[in-house]
């Protein structure tokens, strides 16, 4: 094979790993809370054990990127491709960190309603979720466009977060709820929203992955 051609198939096989990366976790998103709805304790279990795996993953994307960057001294775009894949599986992986945190608070709260709390819960659970999806989409498509749109709707998992924040104050307020659930919910939002944070900065890396610019400011 020749040195052009490995060279292609070494952005390809990234470009693949980071994909299935992304799609690890969006899936894992979603067993999460479709096992929270059916009240599943093994599933659960599953994806606190199956944390390290993304960590894993996250490690060997790195290597292969700093091994292209070393190596390959790639140039443009073909640069930003690897300096995007480097940056965004940090947030991937943090991602996938706050997937095992919220499944271990479901476990301690043995599988609570958490509409009881709040009833905007679902709806920033559905959000969150669209917008981590909206965001691995458009960096794997390579979609400025798509990527920008999940920036601009980075307001809408904050405004619900605070709506959430509101309903768990009232709670503690007229001491109708315990305490410590009322904690535990607070954080399960809170980890909703970090979420959400990440997806944006996975969009932000799709952006500069196709202009060279983050935040309106051109980096390469």
């Amino acid at each position: 094979m020749s040195p052009r051609r490995l060279y292609e198939e070494e952005l390809k096989q990234l470009q693949e790993s980071v994909e299935e990366m992304g799609m690890g976790v969006r899936a894992t998103y979603a067993r999460l809370f479709s096992a929270l709805q059916q009240q599943k304790e093994s599933v659960i279990e599953e994806i606190i054990a199956s944390d390290q795996s993304t960590h894993t993953l996250q490690r060997r994307i790195e290597g292969s990127c700093l091994n292209l960057i070393t190596k390959q001294q790639p140039i443009a775009r073909d640069l930003r491709q690897v300096s995007a894949s480097l940056k965004v599986v940090t947030d991937i992986s943090r991602i996938g960190d706050q997937c095992s945190d919220i499944a271990e608070l479901v476990k301690r709260m043995g599988f609570k309603d958490l509409k009881e709390f709040s009833e905007h819960i679902p709806q920033m659970i559905e959000e969150t979720g669209k917008q981590l999806t909206e965001a691995i989409n458009a960096f794997v498509d390579r979609s400025a466009e798509s990527a920008q749109h999940v920036v601009e709707g980075d307001d809408t998992v904050d405004d619900l977060f605070n709506l959430v924040k509101n309903d768990v104050i009232t709670h503690l307020k007229s001491e109708s709820k315990n305490p410590d659930d009322c904690i535990d919910v607070m954080m399960f939002a809170k980890y909703l929203e970090k979420i959400g944070d990440h997806a944006v900065n996975i969009a932000n890396w799709a952006i500069f992955q196709e202009t060279g610019e983050v935040d309106h400011i051109r980096l390469l």
